[in-house]
C-alpha cells in the first residue's frame, strides 16, 4: 500500500507543479509523462523503491482496463462518422504512416539496437496511434521490459514534440502550399459544416456520478480480464497476450456502451478519472526501469525520425493525389504522434475555428489506436524477433 501511495503522489506532485505560472515554461517544454515515468526510474535506481513488486503487477493487470474502458464510454462515434471523408482520410493515412514506418526503422537500425528494441517500438506505436493510454496497453500486451520502455519514452517526447514544432512552422506556408498543389480548400468547409460539436459543457461530480463511473469501470475490467485469461495467446513470438485479449475486450466493450446513455457522464468527468489511472500506472512502469537504458536513446531518436519521416512521405503523397489542403496534412500527421492534446493546438493555429477537427480527427485515433498497434506489434515482431 505505500509503494501505491507513492505512485499516485509522484503524479500529484507533477500536475500540482504543472499549474503554477513560474514551472509554466518548463513543462511546456518538457511534458508532464516525462517526469512521471522517470521520477519513479530515479527513486528504484537510488534504492529508495523496489524493482519487484505486487503493486505493480496489479495495475498493469486492473488499472489499465479499467482506465481503457472510462477513456472509452465516452467517445461520439457517430460525430466521428460526420467529420467528413477528408478528414478521415488523411488520418487514417497517418495511422498507415505509423504502422509501416515501425518496421522500417527498425530494419534499418536493428544492428545497434537491443535484441528486445521490437518491443519497445511495439508500445511506441501504441503512443503515436492514439497516445499514452495506447503506449501503456500496447506495452502491457506484448511484455515490453521496463528497461526497453526508458528510451522511447524519450523519443516520443523529443521526436513527437519536435516534429510538432515543425508542423506549426510550416502553418506559415500553407496558403503558399494550398496554391502551388490546388488543394480543394472547400473540403475545409465541408468538414467544419458537418462537425458535431464536442459537448464542452461541464458540471461538478456528484457522488452517484462517482460511485456509478467506478462501479462500471471496475466491473468491465474484471471481465475483461478473467475472459482474456481463458482466451488462447497467439503468435510467436506472442503477440497476443492474455493482457492484450483483455485489452481488446475492454476497448470494444467500452465503445458499445459509448452508444448508451454512459456516455452523459463525461460531462462528469468519466475520462480524467481514467487519465488519472493511467498516470498512475505509468510511475508504476517507471518504477521497475533502469535508468542506464536511456543511453541508448540516440540510436532510438535516429529510428524516431526516420519513423515519422516514413509517415510524412505518405500524407504528403495523399495530400497531393487527393488535393488535401495543407491543414489536413498537419492535423493527420499529428492526430496520431501528438492525440488529442496536440492535435486541436495544431488545427487551431492553421484555421482558428477547426480546432474541434483535430480534437475529433485524434478521438478517431485514439480507437484505432489498440488495434493498428497490435498490426505494427505484428510486424515489428516478425522483423525484430
Amino acid at each position: 500500500m505505500a509503494i501505491a501511495a507513492w505512485l499516485a503522489a509522484i503524479p500529484a506532485v507533477v500536475f500540482w507543479l504543472s499549474g503554477l505560472p513560474r514551472f509554466r515554461k518548463l513543462f511546456d517544454i518538457t511534458p508532464p509523462i516525462l517526469y512521471v515515468y522517470f521520477l519513479p526510474t530515479v527513486a528504484t535506481t537510488l534504492g529508495i523503491t523496489p524493482p519487484a513488486s505486487p503493486t505493480y503487477a496489479w495495475l498493469i493487470r486492473y488499472a489499465l482496463p479499467l482506465a481503457l474502458i472510462l477513456l472509452m464510454i465516452t467517445v461520439d462515434l457517430p460525430g466521428l462518422a460526420r467529420l467528413g471523408k477528408t478528414a478521415l482520410f488523411m488520418m487514417l493515412v497517418g495511422t498507415a504512416g505509423i504502422v509501416i514506418g515501425g518496421p522500417i526503422a527498425l530494419l534499418v537500425f536493428k544492428h545497434w539496437l537491443p535484441a528486445d528494441a521490437w518491443m519497445g517500438f511495439a508500445a511506441l506505436s501504441g503512443s503515436w496511434i492514439g497516445g499514452a493510454t495506447n503506449m501503456v496497453a500496447m506495452a502491457a500486451s506484448v511484455g515490453t521490459p521496463s528497461d526497453a520502455l526508458g528510451p522511447v519514452i524519450v523519443v516520443d517526447a523529443v521526436v513527437g514534440y519536435g516534429w510538432m514544432g515543425i508542423v506549426l512552422f510550416l502553418s506559415g506556408y500553407q496558403s503558399r502550399f494550398d496554391r502551388r498543389t490546388r488543394a480543394r480548400t472547400e473540403t475545409m468547409d465541408e468538414a467544419n459544416r458537418h462537425l458535431s460539436e464536442v459537448d464542452a459543457l461541464r458540471r461538478p461530480i456528484e457522488t452517484r456520478d462517482a460511485v456509478i463511473i467506478l462501479g462500471l469501470g471496475l466491473v468491465g475490467a474484471v471481465f475483461s480480464v478473467q475472459v482474456g485469461d481463458v482466451l488462447p495467446e497467439l503468435g510467436d513470438p506472442t503477440i497476443i497476450s492474455h493482457t492484450t485479449w483483455a485489452v481488446i475486450l475492454v476497448v470494444t466493450m467500452g465503445l458499445l456502451v459509448s452508444f448508451t446513455p454512459a456516455r452523459g457522464f463525461e460531462k462528469a468527468g468519466a475520462s480524467r478519472l481514467g487519465n488519472a489511472f493511467l498516470y498512475i500506472l505509468l510511475a508504476g512502469l517507471g518504477s521497475q526501469a533502469d535508468l542506464r537504458s536511456v543511453v541508448e536513446a540516440p540510436v532510438y531518436l535516429a529510428a524516431g525520425a526516420l519513423w515519422i519521416g516514413v509517415q510524412v512521405v505518405l500524407l504528403l503523397v495523399a495530400a497531393r493525389l487527393i488535393r488535401a489542403p495543407l491543414f489536413f496534412f498537419a492535423t493527420g500527421s499529428m492526430a496520431n504522434v501528438g492525440g488529442v492534446v496536440s492535435a486541436p493546438i495544431v488545427a487551431g493555429v492553421y484555421q482558428s475555428a477547426m480546432a474541434p477537427v483535430g480534437l475529433l480527427m485524434a478521438v478517431a485515433g485514439n480507437i484505432l489506436g489498440i488495434y493498428a498497434a497490435i498490426v505494427c506489434a505484428w510486424l515489428l515482431s516478425l522483423v525484430g524477433g
